[in-house]
């Protein structure tokens, strides 16, 4: 049961409720590709899903650290190849699913991502720049000394940007040249949602008035309250460092709110440079249109069947 099917494309255009439903239906479990679900007690800002959700269908990488926990690229991958293959060896089918492009193709594509130990002292220094408004800068040193890097990572996720300029500084080598890649063992289908861009911000913009109503202040205030301060990577992501600016009287609620809503709408188009609309690799699909879910299923169901049948003729042939 080598098969993995990954589901990828931008936030709020349904990733979720799809793996679910085929989960349900074949019998499969999810591992989350989302480098802010990882957190514990971040639920409403992450999209986590619901507890109804979670107890459909089992889930994998979904609150598996504190908020003041290190975590990074190689630590999420070798927690996730071990859950997908210990799905696999469930004969489960494994759906990797998120819209963090990193995450996904690390896994995808094998990066043999280079073991460069954190140094708590550069961190701090870094992190020390970003809170005192260094973190532009911070981002321009990274354009300078690896441009590749710092076209593929966000200038607001400053946790990434320490962690390449780290990686540089470490081994004075560019951190996007220090990857290289090896073939996963699994086959790999993967499945990229997608809707007109006008739809997918009024999707964005629906569900930041839904985590508003369901408490995101709270949920922000709650960490603030447990000791997680502003200044942690992980309180840096989208949602949580705007909530956290009207918390701090610097911003009204709806300018928060608004914030919120401009910022994912620029998230959205940073994730279609990782997953982008000509890659031959991603079989795409328009979210709304009439039975695109049940092409999905026929098509998922096809390339796990023909998977089992080149697995079952080469056991054959060893034999």
């Amino acid at each position: 049961m080598n098969h993995l099917v990954v589901i990828v494309g931008p936030t709020a255009i349904g990733k979720s409720r799809l793996a679910i439903r085929l989960a349900e239906v074949l019998g499969g479990e999810i591992v989350s590709a989302d480098s802010r679900q990882v957190y514990r007690f971040m639920d409403i800002g992450t999209a986590k899903p619901s507890p109804e959700e979670l107890a459909l269908v089992p889930h994998h990488l979904i609150g598996v650290i504190n908020p003041d926990e290190d975590f990074g690229l190689a630590q999420y991958q070798e927690m996730a190849y071990q859950a997908i293959s210990d799905v696999q060896e469930r004969r489960k089918l494994a759906l990797l699913v998120g819209g963090s492009g990193q995450y996904v193709w690390s896994l995808v594509e094998g990066w043999q991502i280079p073991r460069v130990a954190p140094d708590p002292e550069l961190r701090r220094r870094l992190e020390d720049r970003a809170v005192a408004g260094g973190g532009a800068g911070l981002y321009r040193e990274l354009a300078e000394v690896d441009p590749a890097a710092a076209q593929r990572i966000s200038p607001h996720n400053i946790r990434r940007v320490i962690r390449a300029l780290e990686v540089y500084r470490s081994t004075g080598v560019p951190f996007s040249q220090l990857k290289r890649k090896k073939k996963p063992p699994f086959r790999t289908l993967i499945i990229g949602l997608t809707a007109p861009r006008q739809e997918l911000y009024r999707r964005v913009d629906l569900r930041v008035d839904d985590m508003m109503a369901q408490g995101l202040v709270a949920e922000v205030k709650g960490l603030l309250d447990m000791g997680y301060p502003l200044s942690l990577p992980a309180m840096s992501g989208i949602g949580y460092r705007q909530v956290g600016r009207f918390l701090k009287g610097e911003l009204t609620l709806d300018e928060a709110t608004r914030q919120i809503k401009t910022e994912t709408h620029r998230f959205v188009r940073q994730q279609y440079a990782w997953f982008r609309p000509g890659d031959a690799r991603i079989r795409w699909f328009a979210i709304g249109s009439e039975g695109v879910v049940g092409e999905i299923m026929d098509l998922v169901t096809q390339f796990t069947e023909a998977v089992t049948d080149e697995f079952c003729q080469a056991s054959r042939r060893r034999e």
